[in-house]
C-alpha cells in the first residue's frame, strides 16, 4: 500500500464504500436514489449509447486499412510476450464473463416479451428471428469495439509513446501535458469507479448463475445467504489468482476455459436441436447483418417503448464501463504485434466466438420454448438462473453436464475478475512500468472485496434489476470517456509517426528502453 496513487485510489473507493453503508443503514433511500438515477440514465441517454458504439465499429474498421494499422506496439523490434493461442484465450476469457448467463437467459426474455412497438406476437416464428439476431447486435460487432478502441489507443500510448500505465495516457495525443497529474488522477478515479460498477454488475449476474446451479443440484434455495457465500468464495479465488501474475494465474486459467468452451459447444450443438440451430443462425445472421444499422439505432422513443432502454442500453453501459480500465491490461498484453493484429484478436475473433456461443445456447434456448417447455413460466416463478439449468436438465447426461456448465461459470467469471482486478489495482499503484508490471497484493485484496460487497449489496436488494442499474450508473461517465479516447485514436491515425517514439529509437540504433515512469 506504500505505492498506493492516493488521489485516484480513495475518492472511487469511499463512493463504493459509502454507498454500501447507505444500503445497509437505510435500504428505501439507497434503492429509491440509485433508481431515480438509473431512470434518467435510460431516459436520457440511450440515443448516445447507440450512436457512440456505431462509432467504435466505424473507427475499428477504418484504423484496420490505415497506417496505423501496420504500426507494431512496442515498435519494430517488439517480440510478443504470449503466443497467439494464450493472447486470444485470454483476451476472450477476460471479456465474457456474464455471457454464459444471457446465451441462455436472454432469449426466453426477447421470444415471450418482444417490443410492443414492434408488433411481434410473443413465441412466434417473427419472435424467435428477433430474440436471435438481438443477440447478435448485443454480443458480436458493437460489444468488441467498444472494448478493442481503447486497447489500441492505450497500447500504442503506453508503449509506443513511453507513457505512464494511466489511463490518462490514451488521452495524452488529444491533450498533451495536460494529462499529466491532476487531471489525469482525476480520469483515472472516474474510470476506477465505473469499471467498479460495471465488475459489480457482472459478478452479481455470475452470483445468481452458480447460486441457480447449486440450488438444481442440491436443492438450497437462491437466496442472499446463499449469494454471499458465493461472492466470498469467487472472491477469494479470483485474489488467489490476481496474486500469482498474469504469467500464471491468468494464462493457466484462460486456457482452460478455451477447451471447456470448445468441450461443451460442441457437446450441446450435437446433442441439442442441431438442425434448429443452424436454420435459425444463418436466417438471424441475415436479419441482423441487413438491419444492423437499424438494430443499433433502435430507441423505441416514437412509440414511447422501453424495451431498448432496459435492454440496448443496458448493454453497451455495461460494456463502456468495463472498456477502459480492461483497456490497460488488454493493451499490456498485445506487446508485440501490429495494430491490425490487435484488431483481429479483440475485435473480429470475439464476435465470430459470440456468434457461434450465441447461436447454439441461444438457439437452444429458442427451441425449447417455441417447443412449449414454459422457460418463461420458469423464469417468472424461480428467477432468470432456474432458466438456464432448466434448458440443461432437458439435455442428455445433464447430470454431468450441469456441473460441467457450473465449472465453466466459476472458472470464467474468476479469470474476468483475475485481469480486472490486476487492472484496477495496477492504476491505483505507482511504479507501474513494463519491467515491473505487477501490483501489490494488498491493493487487489481491497479491490475484490469491495466489488464483492456491491454486488451482494445490489442483487440482494433488487435482483436482475440491481445488476442492471450497476452497469447503467457505470457506464455513463465510461461514454464521455470514451468518446475522447475515440478523439486521441482519430489524431494518433492521422499521423501515427508523430507520436511514436519507438521509430526514431530504432533510427538512432538505441536499444529498447523504457523510462520508469510512475504517476503521482
Amino acid at each position: 500500500m506504500k505505492n498506493i496513487r492516493h488521489t485516484v485510489f480513495w475518492p472511487p473507493f469511499l463512493l463504493l464504500i459509502g454507498a454500501a453503508i447507505l444500503s445497509f443503514a437505510s435500504k428505501d433511500t439507497f434503492v429509491k436514489g440509485t433508481t431515480d438515477a438509473n431512470n434518467w440514465v435510460i431516459a436520457n441517454m440511450g440515443w448516445l449509447f447507440s450512436l457512440t458504439g456505431l462509432l467504435m465499429v466505424g473507427a475499428c474498421v477504418a484504423v484496420f486499412f490505415s497506417p496505423l494499422g501496420n504500426v507494431r506496439i512496442g515498435g519494430a523490434k517488439a517480440k510478443p510476450m504470449l503466443g497467439y493461442v494464450s493472447w486470444f484465450a485470454i483476451t476472450l476469457t477476460t471479456t465474457i464473463a456474464t455471457l454464459t448467463f444471457w446465451a441462455l437467459v436472454e432469449p426466453v426474455y426477447h421470444v415471450s416479451s418482444p417490443p410492443l412497438s414492434l408488433g411481434i406476437e410473443p413465441n412466434s416464428a417473427e419472435a424467435a428471428l428477433f430474440s436471435m439476431s438481438t443477440l447478435f447486435l448485443h454480443w458480436t460487432i458493437t460489444p468488441y469495439a467498444i472494448y478493442c478502441v481503447p486497447t489500441i489507443v492505450f497500447a500504442f500510448a503506453y508503449y509506443n509513446m513511453r507513457k505512464p500505465y494511466s489511463l490518462s495516457s490514451a488521452l495524452a495525443p488529444l491533450f498533451g501535458d495536460k494529462m499529466n497529474g491532476r487531471t489525469g488522477a482525476i480520469v483515472d478515479g472516474v474510470s476506477l469507479y465505473t469499471l467498479a460498477l460495471g465488475m459489480a454488475a457482472s459478478m452479481g449476474t455470475s452470483i445468481l448463475n452458480l447460486s441457480g446451479g447449486i440450488n438444481h443440484i442440491t436443492g438450497i434455495k437462491s437466496t442472499p445467504l446463499l449469494w454471499g457465500i458465493v461472492a466470498a468464495v469467487v472472491t477469494a479465488t479470483f485474489v488467489i489468482s490476481a496474486s500469482t501474475g498474469l504469467m500464471k494465474g491468468i494464462r493457466v486459467l484462460s486456457n482452460i476455459n478455451m477447451r471447456v468452451f470448445v468441450i461443451i459447444t460442441i457437446f450441446v450443438f450435437i446433442v441439442g436441436p442441431t438442425t434448429y440451430i443452424l436454420n435459425l443462425g444463418t436466417e438471424s445472421l441475415g436479419v441482423y447483418l441487413s438491419n444492423f444499422f437499424e438494430k443499433s439505432l433502435f430507441t423505441g422513443a416514437a412509440a414511447d417503448d422501453l424495451w431498448p432502454q432496459w435492454w440496448t442500453t443496458f448493454y453497451w453501459a455495461s460494456w463502456f464501463a468495463w472498456a477502459l480500465i480492461i483497456s490497460l491490461f488488454l493493451g499490456r498484453i498485445a506487446y508485440g504485434y501490429k495494430v491490425k493484429t490487435v484488431i483481429l484478436v479483440n475485435f473480429v475473433l470475439p464476435a465470430v466466438f459470440g456468434v457461434i456461443w450465441m447461436t447454439v445456447f441461444g438457439g437452444t434456448a429458442i427451441s425449447m420454448q417455441m417447443a412449449g417447455a414454459g422457460l418463461s413460466e420458469v423464469m417468472a416463478n424461480s428467477g432468470p438462473e432456474a432458466v438456464i439449468y432448466a434448458v440443461l436438465a432437458a439435455l442428455p447426461l445433464s447430470k454431468i453436464v450441469i456441473p460441467f456448465f457450473i465449472f465453466i461459470v466459476f472458472i470464467t467469471f474468476v479469470t474476468a475478475c483475475d485481469s480486472n482486478i490486476a487492472a484496477m489495482s495496477g492504476i491505483s499503484s505507482t511504479g507501474i512500468t513494463p519491467e515491473s508490471p505487477e501490483p501489490g497484493i494488498l491493493i487487489k485484496v481491497i479491490w475484490g472485496v469491495t466489488v464483492s460487497v456491491i454486488s451482494w449489496t445490489m442483487i440482494s436488494f433488487a435482483n436482475i434489476d440491481g445488476v442492471k442499474m450497476l452497469n447503467n450508473l457505470g457506464g455513463v461517465p465510461a461514454l464521455f470517456l470514451s468518446f475522447l479516447v475515440f478523439g486521441s485514436l482519430i489524431k494518433i491515425m492521422i499521423a501515427p509517426h508523430k507520436y511514436d517514439k519507438t521509430e526514431q529509437e530504432d533510427k538512432n540504433n538505441d536499444p529498447l528502453s523504457y523510462e520508469n515512469k510512475s504517476v503521482s
